[in-house]
């Protein structure tokens, strides 16, 4: 049996990658990596992975790290901080300062105005395609329920040593995006899984991973109990403002551990956005499609089959809401919505 090394690192495409990047990049260029929203451990995993193989492939030594966001849940915050890096804000940076941008675990976009007409030399993600953008590096692999699972290819492609923070980062990355392997996953995830873990810091992940919940969010968590709308196997709840979208995350993954709930659609307004994010059991509905075709006419959703989320500018649905969003409205719409896509639809939702 071939070892998961070999495999995971003699990978065509990736190796081809590798070569492209190298011819790319030089050492005395500047390099902005960029993630969109609040930065999670994959995208965070990731990002170290492409700082750290482009410093060593070419001696790369500027490279900036940027979300859009600032981190929110708290085990982020706490993965930043252990894992020792510097996250900046995107809006804080002159991106034309930069010879090379590249996007990490996202597409460019999503981040609309944001890149101010710049255009990524480098992609690397595993979300679906929804929309028409050019890179001269693209490597989008959707069927990966992880990207970190793709950025170990590379480093072991580049044949790069690997130190332990780095194995740490990527294995928490792989864990955190498939839930444990309890989403989308495919057999390189599983040796990426099981090649990182023992070389990983795993008592740092638990330590992690046991802080959760900020004791602010539980108010949150009594109003989704409060307006919730159950239909059999389904919940469907809107927040009304919260304080950022990781709260509609924390509350859908709540109820998706609750018996006989095995699809979960938790709606909130963050700032000047309609956030809504989605959960399923991965097997009877397609969170991803549905997302994408009951809210994908009024701004950007998609995902995977298990985990999707819809962002819409609040001005989009000013034909459809009343201007303060309220509660019953809001209901109705989202249901309304829901229900359309659902109509032909069978209990595997296809």
């Amino acid at each position: 049996m071939r070892r998961i090394e070999d495999i995971l690192g003699q990978k065509e495409e990736t190796v081809f990658n590798v070569f492209r990047l190298k011819s790319m990049v030089k050492a005395g260029d500047a390099l902005a990596i960029l993630i969109y929203g609040s930065p999670d451990p994959d995208a965070i995993a990731s990002a170290m992975a492409l700082k750290e193989l482009l410093k060593h492939l070419v001696g790369l030594t500027h490279c900036v790290i940027a979300a859009t966001e600032p981190p929110r849940r708290v085990q982020n915050v706490l993965f930043i901080k252990a894992m020792r890096i510097d996250i900046q804000l995107v809006g804080k940076l002159n991106l034309r300062a930069f010879q090379h941008i590249a996007v990490i675990d996202a597409q460019p976009t999503f981040f609309g105005a944001l890149l101010d007409g710049i255009q990524p030399q480098i992609v690397i993600d595993h979300h679906p395609v929804t929309t028409v953008w050019h890179a001269k590096l693209a490597d989008v692999r959707q069927n990966y329920g992880a990207l970190s699972t793709i950025m170990l290819e590379y480093l072991l492609a580049a044949k790069i040593r690997i130190s332990r923070r780095l194995y740490t980062a990527l294995l928490y990355g792989i864990k955190s995006d498939t839930n444990n392997f309890e989403r989308d996953a495919i057999l390189e995830d599983i040796g990426a899984y099981y090649f990182t873990f023992a070389r990983a810091n795993r008592e740092l992940i638990r330590r992690i991973e046991l802080n959760q919940i900020p004791e602010r969010y539980l108010k949150y968590f009594e109003q989704a109990f409060s307006y919730r709308r159950r239909y059999r196997d389904r919940v469907v709840c809107y927040l009304g403002r919260v304080e950022n979208a990781d709260v509609c995350v924390q509350v859908a993954d709540f109820y998706l551990r609750v018996v006989d709930i095995y699809y979960v659609v938790i709606a909130g307004i963050v700032k000047d956005k309609f956030i809504i994010v989605f959960r399923g059991d991965g097997y009877r509905r397609d969170c991803g499609s549905i997302a994408l075709r009951a809210f994908g006419k009024f701004g950007s959703a998609g995902g995977h089959r298990s985990a999707a989320r819809v962002e819409i500018p609040l001005e989009s649905l000013s034909e459809v809401l009343p201007a303060d969003f309220p509660q019953r409205p809001v209901e109705q719409f989202l249901l309304q919505r829901l229900r359309r896509r659902a109509k032909g639809l069978g209990t595997n939702g296809k």
